[in-house]
């Protein structure tokens, strides 16, 4: 069965190599075959096995601005048009949907396979904390044919499932799905935080590389530093990490041997 992967890109924040490095890396772990997409405004630079869907604007998109404002989160909840059915064409089975500052660094088959039938997300590492049930929006597994109510629930009362869940995207996939009895959260170290689960101890992460733990499928780089940034040695007032030699590998370097350095970039 062929594997579904996607993604979303807007806007000008990432350029086409992180789609491109992105696929590479999906396609390099999945043992079968793949069906990349990425939902865009703009696919100029994407390698010619991507396929790209058209970033609709919703009919809902007025009120849920609205909801955004108040939030303090213009912009977000442009996953959510993933999960209407039928936005993919001819999809058979689940999606594996992934950010676009995430790197792939261990196979993705056990991932794609996970609890099936069920919206599939790690837990959040701050709301773990705070003891609250909220999974992260970096990763997620489900399928359209089952989960289309991710989509038409918002749409029938968009302000209102905005501000239930206080303009998260993450919380209002996830919350919606354990609602339903619908959810599982994907083992903890098969998707890792760069920041929380990579960084030695401070004071020492000034100096020492951060590590890749071994079980590791997915390294998200939520909050900074980015990939970039932390391929080249990063730090600010109170924290920081010197170049990482394995990041740099897994995401630049395979993908370059994978695609070619006119896509992955340089």
């Amino acid at each position: 069965m062929v594997a579904t992967v996607a993604c979303i890109k807007w806007g000008t924040l990432f350029g086409p190599e992180y789609v491109n490095r992105l696929y590479s890396g999906v396609r390099r772990n999945l043992s079968g075959p793949v069906r990349f997409l990425c939902m865009t405004e703009n696919a100029q630079g994407f390698h010619g096995d991507i396929e790209a869907l058209p970033l609709p604007v919703e009919p809902f998109a007025e009120p849920m601005a609205a909801a955004l404002a108040v939030a303090n989160r213009q912009g977000a909840m442009r996953k959510v048009s993933l999960f209407r059915r039928g936005v993919i064409p001819d999809l058979e089975g689940p999606v594996l949907g992934f950010d676009l500052d995430v790197v792939i660094t261990g196979s993705l088959d056990e991932l794609l396979d996970f609890e099936t039938g069920k919206v599939a997300m790690r837990h959040d590492w701050v709301e773990k904390r705070k003891g609250r049930p909220t999974g992260h929006g970096s990763v997620f597994r489900y399928d359209p044919a089952l989960h289309g109510y991710l989509y038409e629930d918002l749409a029938a009362d968009a302000y209102a499932e905005v501000e239930r869940a206080r303009g998260s995207e993450q919380r209002y996939t996830s919350h919606k799905a354990m609602d339903r009895g619908d959810f599982a959260y994907i083992p903890e170290d098969w998707v890792v935080s760069f920041k929380h689960d990579c960084y030695a101890p401070w004071p020492l992460s000034h100096w020492v590389e951060p590590r890749l733990p071994e079980p590791a499928k997915v390294v998200c780089f939520h909050g900074n530093p980015k990939m970039p940034q932390a391929v080249e040695g990063w730090r600010n007032w109170r924290r920081g990490c010197p170049p990482t030699g394995w990041l740099r590998e897994h995401w630049i370097e395979r993908a370059r041997e994978d695609l070619g350095g006119d896509w992955a970039g340089r």
